[in-house]
């Protein structure tokens, strides 16, 4: 029986009712006992770092989920991360950077509705969770929501309030859970050797989205308070120009000291710079990087872990090597 560490960070899986609305309050042991199948899977052992609506979670709560990881990757088999929804493909994305190559599993779940509710995903996706994480060929960095185990670098939230809350996007689901076993479309191929830890992030990353008639003058603020800027832009990608070429200016003056991705706003296919005229003329102001078909939540997270770590051309050649199909 495989031994696993439920690492409980509140969410509304473990929320109950209050007067200003629904809260994180139920404790990581109550959890698992509302999902008494769970004890015939593996022997369960429990912390709970924080307690917070993901709304709440910032950059140093990835870091203190990586140093839980860390600290107790030689005694556990794998790691269940119970978490809100809202900001769980943020925090699934980062921790694919923070823990790479990891042969044993770290599985994000949450749920639409609480954990103490009847009708309720959440003992459905914890108990799918818990099964995933037991068996043999689990590993990395995983989401497994509604039946569905999806890639830490391409799970994003993209319905409010149907159970079905998270689609792989650009890439399909490696597996589906069937009757507490998981039916795997990607045959997983484990890591070898030990994982790659790393504890440092720069959370001074801004994602600036293009609006019809944006102002050149925001980037007196983007200049002063930024170490790297994605542009989130219209379709496959460019950028406007209203007649006076500021906009063009600002990216270029910005782009000659600090990292510029650009992105699209459209969920799925990714970016094409060279497709419009409006994108090829970015390949001339010099070093602009492009999000190609990565989620705007990987895009985010591998920056800021980059950061620490490199400038210039070696952050540019490190940003295109893809880290678990985060780009394709």
């Amino acid at each position: 029986m495989k031994k696993i560490l439920m690492i409980a960070t509140g969410g509304t899986i473990a929320s109950r009712p209050t007067e200003a609305g629904l809260a994180p309050a139920i404790s990581p042991e109550e959890l698992v006992a509302y999902v008494p199948e769970i004890a015939g899977c593996a022997e369960v052992h429990t912390i709970q770092p924080f307690c917070l609506d993901s709304t709440n979670l910032s950059p140093a709560h990835w870091l203190t989920l990586e140093r839980a990881i860390e600290e107790n990757y030689a005694a556990f088999d794998g790691f269940v991360i119970t978490h809100g929804t809202d900001t769980l493909a943020y925090t699934a994305a980062a921790l694919g950077y923070l823990v790479q190559n990891s042969p044993k599993p770290i599985v994000l779940t949450g749920s639409q509705k609480s954990v103490y509710l009847r009708d309720t995903d959440a003992r459905r996706n914890l108990a799918d969770a818990f099964f995933y994480c037991a068996d043999g060929g689990a590993c990395g960095v995983k989401v497994v929501f509604d039946g569905n185990v999806i890639l830490g670098s391409r799970a994003r939230k993209t319905r409010t309030r149907s159970f079905n809350a998270f689609s792989s996007v650009d890439y399909p689901p490696v597996a589906v859970m069937r009757d507490g076993a998981p039916y795997y479309f990607i045959p997983p191929s484990p890591a070898g050797g030990a994982p790659s830890f790393y504890r440092a992030l720069d959370r001074n990353v801004f994602v600036l989205k293009l609006i019809p008639g944006i102002r050149a003058d925001v980037f007196d603020y983007l200049d002063r308070a930024c170490n790297a800027l994605i542009v989130e832009s219209f379709g496959a990608g460019g950028l406007p120009d209203y007649g006076d070429g500021e906009l063009l200016a600002r990216v270029k003056a910005f782009a000659a000291e600090k990292p510029v991705v650009f992105a699209t706003q459209v969920e799925r296919e990714g970016s094409s710079l060279d497709t419009y005229e409006v994108g090829r003329k970015l390949r001339s102001i010099g070093r602009v990087l492009e999000a190609r078909t990565m989620t705007l939540e990987a895009t985010l997270s591998k920056l800021m872990w980059l950061l620490p770590q490199a400038r210039g051309e070696e952050l540019e050649r490190r940003f295109y090597e893809p880290v678990d199909h985060d780009l394709l």
